[in-house]
């Protein structure tokens, strides 16, 4: 049974930043345990098949990813994320509002044209698509640390050690020893899917258990262009709808690549559910038909990703209920036998950001001083 002094339960942008944070740090006794067979967790970011620009297996992405996940950041709101991004000399792209915006409230009349705006402070997406930052953290990475396709069952204390029982792709199990570990998934998911031996505190499971889980609800639709016509038009790409089935809609074009749109679905989880793919792609190039014109209803790629059906993201009994974010949501128990032995630091634990790509950095960061760190308690309270 492999062992190690910490497991990092979780291979998204938290788990590969604290895996990253620990190397810098001189630590490399450690491994990450993702679920998935691919690290990112919520960050996706998918290329146009028929564009050249994208990058080829095992290069740097340069352009013609779009993003199915976590697409957005604030450098000045969010120093700390944007010092990571200055690190990796990764390249950036100011999200495309220039021009009208669409209105469509209703069915039977036109979308209303009004008065585009800028945000401030600006909003900025990453070259190559926030994934661009899943590939620079996994470069510092040894591979013999990554464990994809490991999904943790349950965690049982051994004495000093904790046995972390995980199931492969496979169905096989597969059980590793750490004596500490971080939950690099989010709090909903974790006390939803794994089993705690003893169990946690009832008070922690029930704060845990109410914390919504960002993008779970949630499904983005990505269709791919040969061009952005609608700027032809003096249109941002931004439209706002009360018809669906998207209900906003925004600019998705790469930086010098493939021009795109993408809008994030109004439609409840449950009619999601009860609608075949086919179908939902149909009326969202339809949608975009009504709002763009008939170019829009002919992409020459379309994506969607529909999070609450992703078992590695949401639980299907909470379905209609997203939960809050609380400001100070515990990342361990104040007391008891796990107390020091497990800490949370999915993007859902960070007081700064809950649920944002900012957070999930920040979350890391808090939960990695803690382990070092274990009897300041104010590290881990944010």
């Amino acid at each position: 049974m492999p062992t190690v002094r910490i497991a990092i339960l979780g291979g998204g942008l938290s788990g590969l930043h604290a895996a990253a944070t620990l190397e810098k740090r001189g630590i490399s006794d450690y491994v990450v345990l993702e679920a998935r067979e691919t690290f990112g967790g919520r960050i996706i970011s998918v290329p146009d098949p028929a564009s050249p620009h994208w990058s080829k297996a095992g290069e740097a992405p340069i352009a013609g990813r779009f993003d199915l996940g976590a697409t957005w950041f604030w450098p000045t709101l969010q120093p700390e994320l944007q010092q990571l991004v200055d690190r990796f000399g990764l390249g950036t792209v100011r999200q495309q509002e220039r021009g009208d915006m669409l209105v469509e409230r209703s069915a039977t009349r036109s979308p209303d044209r009004v008065d585009g705006f800028l945000s401030t402070p600006p909003a900025l997406r990453l070259a190559g698509g926030m994934a661009a930052l899943i590939d620079a953290l996994r470069g510092l990475l040894p591979a013999d640390r990554l464990a994809p396709g490991r999904r943790a069952r349950r965690l049982r204390q051994r004495g000093e050690q904790i046995e972390i029982e995980t199931e492969d792709t496979s169905g096989r199990v597969v059980s590793y020893r750490a004596a500490q570990v971080l939950l690099a998934v989010p709090p909903r998911l974790a006390v939803n899917t794994i089993d705690f031996v003893p169990s946690l505190p009832d008070a922690l499971v029930q704060q845990w258990n109410a914390c919504g889980t960002w993008m779970a609800p949630h499904a983005k639709y990505v269709a791919v262009f040969e061009s952005p016509f609608w700027r032809e038009q003096g249109l941002s790409g931004e439209a706002r709808s009360s018809v669906g089935p998207m209900v906003e809609i925004h600019d998705a074009s790469a930086e010098g690549g493939s021009a795109a749109l993408f809008g994030f679905l109004g439609v409840p989880v449950r009619q999601r559910h009860q609608t075949p793919e086919a179908v939902m792609l149909a009326l969202c190039r339809a949608q975009f038909a009504r709002l763009f014109g008939d170019p829009a209803a002919s992409p020459r790629a379309e994506f969607l990703k529909d999070w609450a059906r992703d078992p590695w993201t949401a639980v299907a009994a909470h379905d209609n209920a997203e939960g809050h974010h609380p400001m100070r949501l515990p990342a361990m128990p104040a007391d008891g036998p796990w107390r020091n032995r497990i800490i949370g630091i999915a993007s859902e634990w960070s007081s700064g950001f809950p649920g944002y790509v900012a957070g999930a950095v920040e979350a890391a960061r808090h939960g990695v001083e803690a382990l070092l760190t274990p009897d300041t308690t104010s590290l881990i309270s944010h």
